[in-house]
């Protein structure tokens, strides 16, 4: 009986642990220009990163996304975001990414 707990107590630790950890740092340097822009980004896979863009101004915004996880080269992305409403921007990569730093720089429209 003690051993059969034992083990059930064990497969209780193991169920609650995540399928896949493949979480990394994600660093956000912002350029706003007075713009009302808040920000959420995420690690979507081991090779892929997003950040979902919010504006809650209202003034259309241009959001320029560059993604750089390092030995690649960054990726650019441009997206309008109108004002009360939220775009997102995905980069993929060929290679692991180990640390993820996103430029977002953002002008009135």
């Amino acid at each position: 009986m003690k051993k059969l707990c034992s083990v059930m107590a064990g497969c209780a630790v193991l169920a609650m642990l995540p399928l896949t950890a493949f979480a990394y740092p994600i660093d956000v340097q912002k350029q706003l220009n007075g713009l009302s822009i808040d920000y959420n980004s995420y690690d979507t896979d081991n090779d892929i990163a997003s950040i979902q863009v919010n504006n809650y101004g209202s003034t259309d915004a241009i959001c320029r996304v560059v993604f750089n996880n390092g030995p690649e080269s960054p990726r650019t992305r441009t997206i309008e975001v109108p004002a009360g409403k939220h775009k997102n921007a995905t980069a993929k990569f060929t290679r692991t990414i180990i640390k993820m730093r996103i430029n977002l720089t953002c002008t009135p429209k």
